[in-house]
């Protein structure tokens, strides 16, 4: 079973809604965890829904509307009294820091723990995580400011020991690392025993696109070809269009053309304007393009 885990702590837009915090999100994998930026309010929901924070090292932020990024200061601060010591890197904007680093200096100077920012460029494509299992790229969004978009990869995963060939085989324990990877296995009497006969092919690598803020752009396409899972924004209706192209927005119509277009697994639309109460037309609206869509309901959770 995939530890691949994304779970809501926001769906909504610049103004909350009773149901709705504003945008961020909690994806689990290979026993770490990350956050998507971080509206305000963000630590109440991690409460609310039992998150733990233990292994959260990794701060994303898509771009610097408060929306999504006023949570940092009451979040870092509260990670302070519970007694942190690991670091934490918050991955964005460059002048992200300039605007909270003095705030930090003010009403986080005895924290427990260091705070590191590492910028990224709006502008291009780029990996700005990486570990033995993940990679997060970073790609250009379309928006009122600059705004980006994160796709995390799971890494070729290892292939999975046949345990009876192998104890027929006698293969020595140290050699199972390398068998995982793909190695053929050399017996004392010089036999080659294929890799083909001592394992199967490794679980599928799985991959998750998250789009927000943004207008209606097929340029994302290459970048969010075939994922898993795409979140994608869908603020607005496609009755609404001219309002969504005004505040630079995507109706849940388009978003769903992009999935099409993109040929996801799934699509997850959020980010919803607080005029609608209802949100069954959004997903209705989104469906009729693309059948395999879900909403993203605050305290969701999809495994993947």
């Amino acid at each position: 079973m995939s530890d691949f885990c994304l779970q809501i702590l926001g769906s909504g837009s610049a103004k909350p809604t009773k149901n709705r915090n504003q945008t961020a999100q909690y994806l689990s994998l290979h026993n770490k965890s990350f956050l998507i930026d971080c509206g305000e309010a963000t630590q109440v929901q991690m409460v609310q829904y039992s998150i733990s924070t233990s292994r959260l090292n990794h701060i994303f932020i898509s771009h610097l509307h408060g929306d999504h990024c006023f949570g940092l200061i009451g979040l870092i601060s509260s990670l302070g009294l519970y007694g942190r010591t690991a670091n934490l890197y918050i991955h964005a904007h460059p002048m992200l820091e300039q605007l909270l680093r003095p705030a930090l200096n003010y009403f986080c100077r005895d924290l427990s723990y260091s705070v590191f920012f590492e910028p990224y460029s709006h502008s291009s494509t780029e990996v700005i995580y990486e570990d033995r299992g993940l990679k997060v790229s970073v790609f250009p969004l379309k928006h009122s400011i600059s705004s980006s978009g994160f796709l995390f990869c799971e890494k070729e995963k290892e292939r999975h020991i046949i345990s009876e060939k192998v104890k027929f085989f006698n293969v020595p324990v140290k050699q199972i690392p390398l068998i995982k990877q793909g190695a053929d296995f050399v017996t004392d009497e010089g036999v080659t025993i294929p890799n083909s006969q001592l394992t199967t092919d490794p679980s599928p690598s799985l991959s998750y696109a998250y789009c927000s803020d943004t207008m209606y752009s097929e340029k994302i396409l290459p970048f969010i070809e075939g994922v898993d899972l795409l979140f994608h924004e869908a603020t607005f209706l496609h009755s609404q269009l001219a309002k969504a192209e005004a505040t630079m927005h995507t109706t849940a119509l388009q978003a769903a053309m992009i999935a099409e277009k993109a040929h996801v697994k799934q699509l997850m639309i959020g980010h919803f304007s607080a005029r609608y109460d209802d949100l069954s037309p959004l997903l209705k609206e989104a469906q009729t393009i693309f059948p395999n869509t879900i909403l993203a309901k605050d305290g969701l959770t999809v495994k993947l």
